[in-house]
């Protein structure tokens, strides 16, 4: 499957950005999908994800702020993110793999290119 991010750009802090994945082929209901994120000189980290029937996980950071959804109709995962702060900055990337719902980097089969997120303070 090939996953397509988009939707980044720069806000300032307490504003809101969403964030889009879009994916490729027909088995998009088979996949659990999750958002990452990086910022130079840093591993990328978990964000959120969300199962294929739709439960959701986040990263305690982004709990309370942030949404991640699925439209399986659309192939298309989003990120809502809202009260932004200047460390969300980074470059935020969606992922998906076949089966149960993860929160590692290595359990992703599949990536998007990225998207930069700036939050100004």
């Amino acid at each position: 499957v090939q996953l397509q991010a988009s939707g980044g750009g720069l806000v300032q802090a307490g504003g809101s950005l969403r964030l889009s994945c879009a994916a490729s082929g027909r088995t998009f209901n088979r996949y659990a999908m999750g958002w990452f994120r990086q910022v130079p000189g840093k591993e990328r980290e978990f964000v959120a994800a969300i199962r294929r029937s739709g439960g959701t996980s986040y990263a305690d950071s982004v709990k309370g702020r942030f949404t991640i959804s699925r439209d399986n109709a659309k192939n298309t995962v989003y990120l809502q993110m809202n009260s932004l702060k200047p460390e969300d900055t980074a470059v935020y990337y969606c992922a998906g793999r076949e089966g149960l719902i993860a929160t590692t980097t290595y359990e992703y089969d599949y990536w998007g290119q990225g998207t930069l997120v700036t939050v100004s303070s």
